[in-house]
């Protein structure tokens, strides 16, 4: 590492060029990670490396530019070495934001590069920076191009500290690719990092690839396949890191939300992924589940809180799900039907049009259910003009799956052409209040049981109180024993 009248000579010189203060000290704050690298590659402490990535995509990667990330290749990287000029070709002529291109050193100095070799650790640092940057600016196809050359250093490598490393490169694999369009070619590359990561206990690359993999099914509506990879493969979730496990349970619940049988299943899933996201930033992921999580909840019947669509720099992106749960919270057939309508590109992109046709008839189950509560007797007529329905006929056929299911208790007069609730029974006229007395007396019965199952296998606090006595005992009966033998000593 650098010594402090070289950090100060080289700040020095970087302002007489032009460059802001900021930048300087920017400059010197990734020169200081990179060497934190250097020392994860001589002492192969992992723990150095985790700090330096939570740093350089947590708090620096929206604050570097261009010239600042060429000064560190053209710094640490060697003359010599093969990937250096490819690394510098994609910066071409950019200076970054219109500021002086910043003179370093080409010849690093011995602290920070080894004499023997450039570690790996570094060249996969370093050039990921190159990656990212890539990504954010835009050029797609040159991220594939670096991403592809990273991917196939990273083979035969099983050093443990090029795991962590591993994880952001595959990650940006395929997000780059993603954004280029050609996701679906690195399918059976990812399956092949995926076994590998699986054969040397990888847990690290097993978790990020098997997302990895989800969301490449998922995004080509693959959802047979992608629940047949849920259940041939096991997702670590005890050695998982939150994000990972947050993105593991928003695809479960995504698969899961298409069997009707397994809403409830589903909505569990995307509550822990709620549950696990990030609470200040990565907006977007939360914006996702919440929509999902909203229409499972009302396939399911219920009506989410309306905090769930007023939280701070969500509101605009949510407002057509707020729009679709009032139409199904008050049964109203027509506005439902012109919200979907409306905002038939927004849940079209968000994929979620599926679903949403599915609640149409969650929708008029609580028209009728409100209606039948407002009349005891009412025309199919009026049925039809209240829920905004074709016919006649697919009143009638509404209301007596309605019936049928439960919705509300009426009978039909096929002749009268009207619908006529029964009479409200008085509840505590039948068993019901019993049935439930009894069920809430059977749980505490069982919490009871549990309890004691839990209490007669405990630590054996009353063995150690006996032995305690026992000693006791013995101390008394030692100490009667020396007075005894005491008094037998003076007669003598």
């Amino acid at each position: 590492m650098c010594s402090k009248p070289d950090e100060v000579a080289s700040s020095m010189s970087l302002e007489s060029e032009g460059v802001a203060s900021s930048d300087v000290l920017m400059v010197a704050d990734l020169e200081l990670l990179v060497t934190k690298v250097f020392l994860t590659a001589e002492t192969k402490e992992v723990r150095h490396l985790h700090r330096v990535l939570r740093k350089t995509f947590g708090e620096y990667r929206r604050k570097w530019t261009a010239q600042m990330l060429r000064s560190l290749v053209k710094k640490f990287f060697p003359d010599a070495h093969q990937h250096k000029e490819a690394l510098l070709a994609y910066f071409g002529g950019e200076t970054g934001d219109g500021v002086t291109p910043m003179e370093v050193d080409d010849e690093p100095t011995e602290d920070q590069t080894p004499s023997k070799e450039f570690p790996l650790e570094v060249e996969i640092y370093l050039s990921l920076l190159v990656l990212v940057w890539l990504i954010d600016s835009g050029r797609y196809d040159e991220g594939c191009e670096l991403s592809n050359t990273l991917v196939s250093r990273l083979e035969g490598q099983h050093m443990g500290t090029l795991d962590p490393l591993s994880v952001k490169v595959y990650f940006y694999y395929s997000r780059s690719h993603e954004l280029s369009g050609k996701l679906a070619m690195i399918r059976k590359k990812l399956f092949s990092l995926h076994q590998t990561a699986i054969l040397h206990h990888n847990v690290m690359s097993q978790t990020t690839l098997l997302n990895l993999l989800l969301r490449n099914y998922l995004e080509f509506n693959l959802y047979d396949q992608a629940h047949k990879l849920i259940s041939k493969t096991e997702f670590k979730e005890s050695s998982a890191p939150s994000n990972e496990l947050a993105r593991y349970y928003y695809y479960q619940g995504r698969i899961k939300c298409l069997d009707p049988l397994q809403y409830r299943i589903a909505f569990e899933y995307l509550q822990q992924a709620l549950r696990k996201a990030p609470a200040t930033f990565a907006h977007g992921f939360r914006v996702a589940v919440i929509k999902i999580t909203c229409i499972v909840q009302l396939l399911m019947g219920e009506i989410p809180e309306r905090s769930l669509f007023l939280q701070k720099d969500l509101i605009g992106r949510l407002r057509p799900y707020l729009q679709l749960t009032a139409a199904v919270r008050y049964g109203d057939l027509g506005a439902f039907n012109r919200y979907i309508a409306h905002h038939d590109a927004v849940f079209t992109r968000d994929k979620t049009i599926n679903l949403i046709q599915r609640m149409r008839n969650n929708v008029i189950k609580t028209g009728l259910h409100k209606i039948s509560l407002s009349y005891s007797r009412i025309h199919f007529k009026d049925i039809c003009e209240k829920l905004k329905l074709d016919s006649i006929e697919d009143a009638e056929f509404i209301v007596s799956k309605a019936i049928k299911d439960g919705t509300f208790d009426a009978t039909i007069d096929h002749a009268g052409g009207f619908v006529a609730n029964k009479e409200a029974v008085d509840v505590y006229s039948t068993t019901e209040p019993q049935e439930q007395f009894n069920a809430r007396i059977q749980l505490f019965l069982n919490i009871h049981n549990d309890a004691v199952k839990a209490m007669r296998y405990m630590p054996s606090s009353n063995k150690n109180l006996k032995l305690e006595e026992g000693d006791l005992k013995l101390k008394n009966e030692e100490e009667e024993l020396t007075a005894a033998l005491a008094e037998d000593d003076q007669f003598f």
